[in-house]
Parts: structure tokens; sequence; C-alpha cells
């Protein structure tokens, strides 16, 4: 299963929300879960998918291109995913080098206009 998302910038409630699935787990994400970054390259979107307290966690970023629609309701898009896994470990001598280690994952879908 192919790691898919669904993410709402506004909603009936007026809060972001982004749905996360990967082929062992689907989260729900909403309002402060949704951390969010704006660049000139785009919104970089952050949910924390797995948290431990002595390994480490997990976190999927969403790369979200800036969008013009024109006269069109919908466009499609193609991006990036970044799976990251941030190493900790609660023995000192563990947490050498590298701590976080990245896996890039391909999307495509559609940028709708949305009446907030």
């Amino acid at each position: 299963m192919a790691t898919t998302l669904a993410t709402h910038i506004c909603s009936i409630d007026g809060k972001p929300h982004l749905t996360y699935q990967d082929a062992h787990q689907t989260l729900s994400f909403t309002d402060d879960e949704i951390r969010t970054l704006n660049s000139e390259i785009g919104g970089l979107v952050t949910v924390s998918i797995r948290r431990t307290i002595d390994t480490g966690s997990t976190s999927f970023s969403l790369l979200v291109p800036h969008v013009t629609l024109g006269h069109a309701t919908s466009v499609p898009i193609a991006t990036e995913g970044i799976i990251t896994l941030h190493r900790f470990s609660v023995v000192p001598a563990f947490n050498q080098g590298q701590t976080e280690l990245y896996t890039i994952v391909a999307l495509t879908g559609t940028a709708n206009l949305v009446e907030c």
C-alpha cells in the first residue's frame, strides 16, 4: 500500500485537518497537531506519526507547492513527502553522528479551490 494523504486547510469546524495513511496505520491530525512553515519553495506541513519516550520519534512532512488555479477549480500537482526518523537514545554514548534519517515519498494529487 502506498502512502496517502488527505489535507484540508479549512473545514466546517474552521480548523486544518490532515489524514496520513501508510501500509501499517491511518492517523488523523487537527489544529495544533499540524505544524506549518512557509518558504519560497512552498509550505512545509509536518505531523508526528510515531512517538516514543526512549528511542526517538518519526515525523511526516509534506512539501506543499504554490499553486495558481487561473480559471480552473482544480489542477493536478506532484510533490514530495519526507518521512523523518529522529534517532534518540537514553544512553548518551548512542547519541553520536547523524540523528535524522530521511525517506522521500513521491506524491501526486489535486489542488482544489476551497471557499472558507
